[in-house]
């Protein structure tokens, strides 16, 4: 933690420097980063401002890629430029009009996609063994991942729930398995060398 030590007469005092600054970086040399394999699927969400804050989230965890699916909304819109802050630009992003055609494009390329969804047959994201490579599909806020993407799907996580609603906020659980699931990935590339 960056601290500076400053005198004020007889008093020292610590201040604490936070970050208030996006990153010194070109938009050209951002989108030369290497992305993680991460690839997050928006199934149908209603709420613009969830889309905007899914999007802050991919920036953060600099993705490979987000799909945004059937009437989930995408660029341009406003209410996606209020709530991402400035992160569409830097969002690698592609609008399918069916998200099974999204899920097929991801395993067609041999990634396998997992659907965040609380069913009898999902495992807890702690204990997931996370691949190399993953799409993450999230639902409609009040319906959640279709049954139709949840068939299609390799495997199924939940964040497991201890209060009276059976959910979170989509762009919450988006935020918490993201971050879950990017640095078990992170940690299994280093172990593999």
């Amino acid at each position: 933690m960056a601290m500076t030590k400053d005198k004020l007469g007889d008093i020292e005092t610590t201040a604490l420097q936070v970050r208030s600054f996006d990153a010194d970086i070109s938009l050209q040399e951002y989108k030369e980063l290497v992305k993680n394999p991460l690839y997050i699927i928006l199934d149908n969400l209603r709420s613009a401002f969830n889309v905007g804050a899914i999007f802050r989230t991919c920036d953060a965890l600099r993705v490979s890629g987000l799909f945004l699916c059937g009437y989930t909304a995408y660029p341009p819109h406003i209410k996606l430029q209020k709530t991402s802050m400035g992160t569409i630009d830097y969002v690698p992003w592609k609008h399918f009009d069916k998200t099974v055609d999204a899920v097929k494009y991801l395993q067609d390329q041999g990634i396998p996609v997992w659907a965040a969804e609380t069913t009898s047959r999902s495992q807890s994201f702690y204990d997931a063994n996370y691949p190399g490579k993953l799409g993450l599909v999230f639902g409609n806020e009040a319906l959640g991942v279709s049954r139709q993407v949840v068939e299609m799907c390799d495997n199924l996580i939940e964040i497991p729930q201890w209060g009276f609603k059976n959910s979170l906020n989509v762009a919450i659980s988006c935020g918490i398995i993201g971050f879950s699931a990017v640095k078990k990935m992170v940690k299994q590339q280093a172990l593999a060398g």
